[in-house]
């Protein structure tokens, strides 16, 4: 069953149609990927779902619910969270307190915040808590973000996706920027984390692709030009010659 969908989503820029009558499916509790070349209208397509950006035309659904237009700072309160391609944390603020703000906007009432310390939100402690150790940073929770490496800035800013308590998780280049090692930890942070949430993932590196995904999209030019298995996808000779190239081969 789809969890989240979209029925001829399109937004447009003067003459330039970033994204173009995407009509896309993802099933709940499954890791769906979708790749195309830089300016495919990927990240744009995120910004829809997130609210960051008003739709053209199109619709977006949530549980068969419509969020359509939805101001970007109700959706996490509906259960969809995101992390960037660049590195969003606030560096002088130790990895709790980052994870923390993020907990405690998602909980259900922010009453009495100007007269009471942190303390008095266990439950929003214990959800910044259990974010971090769900992606290895738990030892780490009282450092300042300053002194931890890039590829720990990026578990940190899964920690903080997660500690919304999202049912879904967009993904939007996790790896970039990372080396060898650090990409490995986090696709098997990826993968831990596959079954208990419903994840949307952009990401240029093929190797994670074809390992972790359930199911592929492929945009070019902002519209959806293929979709299936992995091996589906590498198969395809649209997508070879959109995008994969040799890799495929």
């Amino acid at each position: 069953m789809a969890i989240l969908e979209t029925d001829r989503l399109s937004k447009s820029f003067g003459a330039l149609a970033a994204v173009s009558g995407v009509s896309l499916a993802i099933e709940a509790g499954t890791l769906h990927s979708i790749i195309g070349p830089n300016g495919a209208g990927k990240t744009t397509f995120f910004n829809l779902l997130t609210g960051s950006l008003a739709p053209s035309s199109g619709t977006i659904l949530l549980d068969g619910s419509d969020i359509t237009g939805t101001p970007a700072h109700r959706v996490p309160h509906l259960g969809v969270a995101r992390s960037f391609q660049r590195t969003n944390v606030f560096p002088a603020f130790s990895l709790f307190d980052n994870v923390w703000v993020a907990a405690f906007a998602r909980a259900p009432s922010r009453k009495g915040i100007a007269w009471r310390s942190a303390d008095r939100y266990p439950e929003v402690k214990e959800r910044a808590l259990a974010a971090l150790a769900d992606v290895g940073l738990a030892e780490k929770a009282g450092r300042p973000v300053r002194e931890i490496s890039h590829g720990e800035q990026r578990q940190l800013e899964l920690a903080i996706a997660l500690a919304a308590a999202p049912r879904v998780l967009l993904l939007d280049e996790p790896a970039a920027g990372l080396s060898p090692e650090e990409t490995k930890r986090l696709v098997a942070l990826v993968r831990g984390l596959k079954g208990r949430y419903t994840i949307v993932l952009i990401e240029h590196k093929m190797d994670i692709i074809m390992s972790v995904s359930d199911r592929v999209s492929v945009m070019h030019f902002g519209s959806l030009i293929a979709q299936g298995t992995p091996a589906e996808i590498q198969k395809n000779p649209e997508v070879r010659r959109a995008y994969l190239g040799g890799v495929a081969a």
